[in-house]
């Protein structure tokens, strides 16, 4: 006798399996990879600035260059996922990326660097929504906030490695190793071919029903499957990857409520990713204890991801995030008042948690509103938008550090961005909620 299982019924009710667990380590390490090469940026811009004679807004056009890779490439490998496989698509994106990370250190002026990093973010940017896609759907839906902050912790991660690398190489070698280091994860591409699973749903999808099966046996292996019994989705029958598609079905107000709080939110994350160091350093801080700031923000950004993961599970991820977007406004503000080292710290500690963090947790909240045949779609534009506030970031950045105004000053207007964020995640928390409780009318 056929049967028809459900693979989204199937996940969301069993227990979390060895399988799961290989799915997380792996594209928990891809972006440990991805977090270094955005990181390793803030690390050497001192350096780069000292050695080419750039003024800070030369400098902050410098850093961009990535950030327009990035903004593009969330924008092409997004859909192209959604019609190639994700697991291809991170391949793609991961070997990209690597390899001109690998590159940037042969640059020998402002041009060749330019050019180096705008094929790396081509990469970076394509790789992070497919693997929050990926990781979204093999993950049960009670554990999917934990999982996927747990998952994106790497990031954070990949820019701790950054800032204590920097620490130790900079000083004595200067800024190239920092980029010849990124040779060493291309061993990871063999494991991530041989290793990483293909989305379930694409491959119903794209009617591959032998290879689903076989996926499919790993994540449950009580169940034996008959060669009659057939897979679904039950999202599968969903509209067309279409940017259209995301303001259908009253979603309108909260697509562009997120890409608000995302633009914003990655704006944050660097600028501040890419200036700390340097601004610390005119504020009279030593080489070393500026490269501790950049450490200090990422170890908050894993402890705020996998904090803001298990909070949004429990109190639902739209509160959590408009509070996390409240601290960051007051940290971030704060850093600016002559604070005593450890002080100082902690506030980079909670502007991490609460700005790279809560970047985490908006990808969640995004593969949460959209069904799965516009998800990776869904994710792409939000990350794009995104990756265009990254992109006024750095920018922003060396434009007002131009101006000379006080520090105090300065970390107030960088404040700002954090403050519209939680107004945003306010209205669409509230959007939401009204949402669940038509749908729960209409079905009563």
């Amino acid at each position: 006798m056929m049967r028809t299982i459900d693979v989204n019924e199937a996940i969301d009710g069993s227990p979390l399996g060895g399988f799961q667990w290989m799915v997380v380590v792996l594209s928990a390490l891809l972006l440990i990879v991805d977090g270094y090469d955005v990181f390793v940026a803030g690390t050497v811009l001192p350096t780069l600035i000292a050695e080419w004679g750039l003024s800070k807004p030369q400098a902050g056009a410098l850093q961009a260059w990535a950030l327009f890779g990035m903004m593009f490439g969330a924008l092409i490998f997004g859909p192209l996922a959604d019609r190639i496989g994700r697991k291809k698509g991170i391949a793609i994106s991961f070997l990209l990326f690597t390899v001109s990370t690998l590159l940037t250190g042969f640059a020998s002026s402002p041009e060749q660097f330019k050019i180096f990093r705008f094929f790396a973010g081509l990469g970076c940017g394509g790789l992070m929504p497919n693997a929050v896609a990926l990781m979204n759907e093999y993950a049960p839906k009670r554990l999917r906030g934990t999982l996927v902050a747990l998952m994106f912790s790497g990031y954070s991660v990949g820019g701790m490695v950054a800032a204590g690398l920097g620490i130790g190489l900079i000083p004595s070698y200067g800024w190239k190793p920092m980029f010849f280091i990124a040779a060493v994860p291309l061993l990871l591409l063999p494991v991530i071919l041989w290793k990483l699973p293909e989305s379930l749903g694409f491959l119903i999808r794209q009617g591959k029903q032998e290879e689903a099966k076989r996926i499919y046996a790993k994540i449950d292996p009580n169940t034996r499957l008959d060669a009659a019994d057939r897979l679904v989705f039950s999202e599968t029958k969903g509209a067309s990857a279409s940017v259209l598609e995301l303001f259908r079905h009253q979603r309108t107000l909260r697509t562009v409520m997120l890409w608000v709080a995302f633009f914003c939110c990655l704006l944050l994350v660097y600028l501040l990713s890419s200036w700390l160091p340097k601004v610390l350093q005119e504020a009279g801080y030593a080489e070393k204890a500026s490269l501790l700031s950049l450490f200090s923000l990422n170890f908050g950004g894993m402890v705020g991801a996998i904090a803001g993961g298990w909070l949004g599970d429990r109190f639902g991820l739209p509160k959590v995030v408009v509070g996390f977007f409240v601290a960051a406004a007051f940290s971030i503000a704060l850093i600016g008042f002559s604070l005593p080292p450890a002080l100082l710290f902690l506030m980079v500690f909670i502007a991490g948690a609460t700005t790279i963090g809560t970047q985490i947790l908006l990808y969640a909240s995004v593969a949460q509103l959209y069904n799965l045949s516009v998800r990776s779609t869904g994710l792409g534009w939000a990350s794009g938008v995104g990756r265009i506030g990254a992109i006024v970031g750095p920018t922003l950045g060396g434009v007002l550090l131009a101006q000379e105004f006080p520090l105090q000053q300065n970390f107030a207007i960088f404040a700002i961005p954090a403050a519209i964020s939680a107004v945003a995640m306010l209205i669409f928390a509230v959007s939401n909620a009204r949402r669940v409780e038509v749908t729960q009318l209409a079905t009563a």
